[in-house]
């Protein structure tokens, strides 16, 4: 089992709760563009070989992780190629929003270099592919190609790393254009604006916490924590979160958390059952049976969200919520569900071969009707 850097993480996380929210959003858009990709890749190296045994796959840790918890990014290829009749091959996966007069390749990635010599030696079985976003417009790149053709330089955009800078005049000479890319980067746009839909959550529930503090000085209303209450479980989870706090008993109270869940639950309880979870879970260390459990609530959850989508394209949980608000919550719980789920099978998958969740293929896969859910969010 994978216990190192979680371990690193429950112990001590240089990234605080609320930067960490921004980052796992940040780390998830290129994880989409990677698994949106994937397939059209594959069947663009299919067609090129000739080969209808080529199959690609994500690769390194993140094959299953999209973010690391302790902070970081896997330096890793992004896929394996296999299938050919030589040996597999990388590809390492860049896009630009938008056409610049240069793009950058950290030289760390493109090539390595010994001691005592002047040049960089390209690595090999490794190749790039460029994109430009929301255009049909692609380029396969070599790292003898970028290494040949690239000016060396210091970029503030890598954080200050070198890389090899390619004039736009130079991509443009490999650039090929293929139209099914449009419909790819439509969905890329479409699941960022989800994920930035329902990331506003948080910031909402930030607000809620604002308001009832004031109401403290300004009104002089009493703050109350109830014991056996799931929103005043929430709330003492989401303000441990908020000041890096870890509770002392904390595998104790996951089995807690997740006695909340029921068939009855409305999308307000799901998302604070769910925060709870992933909070609790982001800092413990599982046994074996607790691991079982959660596993268990996971699978219940994914079943329980068939019976919120409603016909008019939106979910609805609860007579006391707009459809816009039930809509945040699911999403936002399913946001969570999907990082849990990777999650475990990263850190537990080696040790605990049965367990009984299924790899994502893409992000957002549980959104029932993605697209409707889009055109509706965006009214």
């Amino acid at each position: 089992m994978k216990l190192d850097a979680k371990t690193v993480y429950a112990q001590s996380s240089d990234i605080k709760s609320r930067a960490y929210l921004e980052y796992r959003r940040d780390m998830k858009r290129k994880a989409i563009a990677e698994l949106e990709v994937r397939g059209w890749l594959e069947s663009l190296l299919r067609k090129t070989y000739n080969k209808k045994s080529i199959t690609i796959e994500k690769y390194g840790g993140d094959r299953f992780l999209w973010f690391l918890r302790g902070g970081g990014v896997t330096q890793e290829p992004d896929y394996v190629v296999r299938g050919l009749d030589s040996e597999d091959i990388f590809f390492e996966l860049q896009y630009a929003n938008e056409e610049m007069g240069y793009y950058d390749f950290k030289r760390s990635k493109v090539g390595t270099k010994k001691r005592n010599e002047k040049k960089r030696i390209p690595k090999q079985n490794l190749k790039f592919l460029y994109l430009i976003k929301s255009t049909p417009k692609y380029a396969i790149l070599s790292p003898e190609w970028i290494i040949e053709n690239g000016v060396e330089k210091v970029a503030a955009a890598w954080g200050s790393r070198e890389v090899y800078a390619i004039s736009n005049d130079s991509l443009k000479t490999q650039l090929k254009s293929d139209k099914a890319l449009e419909e790819i980067w439509s969905t890329i746009n479409i699941k960022n604006h989800i994920l930035d839909f329902q990331h506003q959550k948080i910031e909402n529930i930030k607000e809620g916490f604002s308001h009832l503090l004031q109401k403290v000085v300004d009104e002089e209303k009493i703050v109350q924590f109830l014991p056996r209450s799931l929103d005043s479980f929430f709330k003492v989870c989401f303000i441990l979160d908020n000041i890096n706090k870890t509770p002392l008993n904390i595998n104790m109270w996951i089995v807690y958390a997740l006695h909340f869940f029921n068939d009855k639950v409305t999308s307000e309880e799901l998302y604070q059952i769910l925060y709870s979870v992933d909070f609790l879970y982001s800092k413990a260390l599982l046994t074996e049976t607790e691991l079982g459990s959660l596993v268990s609530f996971i699978n219940s959850v994914k079943r329980k969200l068939k019976d919120f989508k409603r016909d008019d394209v939106a979910y609805r949980t609860s007579k006391n919520l707009s459809p816009i608000e039930d809509t945040r919550n699911i999403i936002f719980s399913i946001n969570l569900l999907e990082d849990l789920t990777q999650d475990i099978l990263f850190y537990y998958g080696d040790e605990y071969k049965d367990i009984e969740l299924k790899p994502l293929e893409k992000i957002f896969e549980n959104v029932d009707g993605i697209e409707q859910v889009y055109e509706f969010i965006i009214i």
